[in-house]
């Protein structure tokens, strides 16, 4: 079976409404984004699942992507700049998903 791919576009529109606040997200796993500090959070929205990397309580960058019928984006640091769904993001919707992150 092959899983889909996701383009870090589509990714970044789910993350895009997370930060307006019309999508809200849950935390799966023990840890929040506070007690990791640096390193990867889980998350789940509408069905679908991110793994978040969290540097120093920065979101850098999105380590992998799954939508609900499990197409997949998984981060590769050997792709360009633009590859991936953060780098779509403004400061703002950044700072916002950050922000939530945070009280989770």
């Amino acid at each position: 079976m092959t899983t889909q791919t996701l383009t870090p576009r589509e990714a970044y529109q789910i993350l895009r409404d997370i930060a307006q606040g019309i999508r809200l997200m849950r935390r799966i796993g023990e840890q929040g984004w506070l007690e990791i500090g640096s390193g990867l959070l889980t998350v789940e929205v509408d069905g679908w699942v991110f793994t978040l990397h969290n540097d120093g309580e920065r979101l850098s960058h999105c380590d992998r992507c799954y939508d609900p019928e499990g197409a997949a984006y998984l981060y590769d640091t050997t792709h360009p700049y633009g590859t991936n769904p953060v780098e779509f993001m403004s400061q703002w919707e950044v700072q916002q998903v950050e922000k939530m992150l945070k009280a989770l």
